[in-house]
């Protein structure tokens, strides 16, 4: 697809500098610029990438004052990282979608099966499942008995959902993701043997809800494990049963939620966090990566880091103490020979 400036500066209702007829028929980071390209400037740091860039457009931000010439043409905006996300998704939804059902997927005859949906090679579809209007259900997707998939959902290859979940409209799930899989519920018994606890629960996402790869959501062990609508979770994220995560809280790869564990509403957490179970944590709290969340977090939009994890201006000061760790030894084992010394005398 190709459009000019003048076009794309009034989808984003931006200001054009330069030659609104300029056209553009890919996206290119701005150190990668070439003609035809568009790209966007919104980090300073990058500032120097845009004199000499050879993209034909660059989105900027309105405040955005240059120290020289650029000879690409400008387009001023009030955000240029959300208006180029803007683009990239005005792209990614001109693109072709596949529809139709291939012969080869399984379709049990209680299912129900919307209008303009696809549903690819070797896929399952189990007793009573129902399946939104306008779905794509990838090769080799499983969808058991009495799961429900609301409208324009999509699952990608290799996805996972067990029965009687319930997933809400505009879901996203990526490739190799488990939904409603048993959660970890087991009692101890005599002779140190354990004895599984059945998993009667399911698992509800509301819509809006993104899920990266190969991440893993446990049923709960009665009622719902809950995803909250405009959740987004990273890649290689496990969520454990009874869980539940707030409204339009984001989390990044490699963190663990442990079972009955509640996340308020936008909340940012990075990656590796580990969270105990049972516990609480308020809305707006933000996490830095590899943190352990041990206990309840009551106080909202709170900042924490650190394992355990602590007020994040605290841990930066004890980070400080901590680099002079080694300095300070010396300094002490320096003292405690002149103290012996002094006593000696």
């Amino acid at each position: 697809m190709e459009f000019t400036a003048a076009v794309i500066a009034g989808f984003l209702k931006g200001e054009i500098e330069g030659n609104p007829e300029v056209k553009v028929n890919t996206i290119a980071k701005i150190e990668e610029g070439h003609e035809g390209a568009l790209s966007f400037l919104a980090n300073p740091k990058y500032e120097h990438y845009i004199y000499s860039t050879d993209s034909s457009v660059v989105l900027v931000n309105k405040t955005f004052v240059p120290s020289s010439k650029i000879k690409a043409t400008l387009i001023r905006v009030e955000n240029a990282y959300e208006s180029f996300a803007s683009l990239l998704r005005l792209v990614d939804q001109s693109r072709s979608r596949k529809t139709g059902i291939h012969p080869t997927a399984v379709i049990e005859s209680s299912a129900k099966i919307g209008s303009d949906v696809y549903i690819g090679p070797y896929s399952y579809i189990g007793d009573n499942a129902v399946i939104g209007d306008g779905c794509s259900v990838y090769p080799h997707v499983y969808i058991g008995d009495n799961t429900k998939v609301g409208n324009n959902c999509t699952l990608y290859p290799g996805v996972t959902v067990y029965h009687e979940c319930v997933l809400g409209k505009s879901c996203i799930i990526h490739a190799g993701s488990v939904i409603g899989s048993d959660g970890f519920g087991f009692a101890p018994q005599s002779e140190n043997e354990f004895m599984k606890i059945p998993q009667l629960g399911n698992v509800l996402f509301e819509d809006n809800v993104e899920i990266g790869a190969n991440v893993t959501i446990d049923r709960a062990t009665m009622g719902s494990t809950i995803i909250r609508k405009g959740v987004k979770l990273d890649n290689l994220i496990q969520v454990g049963h009874n869980v539940e995560i707030g409204e339009n809280t984001v989390m990044a790869a490699l963190s663990g939620i442990s079972g009955s564990t509640k996340l308020g509403k936008n909340c940012m957490i990075g990656g590796q966090v580990g969270f105990a179970g049972h516990i609480k944590i308020a809305n707006g709290t933000k996490i830095g990566a590899q943190a352990g969340i041990l206990g309840e977090i009551r106080e909202e939009n709170t900042a924490l880091i650190g394992s355990p994890a602590f007020d994040i201006k605290q841990f930066m000061k004890s980070t400080v103490i901590f680099k002079r760790l080694p300095d300070m030894k010396v300094k002490i084992d320096r003292l405690e020979k002149e103290v012996e010394a002094l006593k000696k005398k």
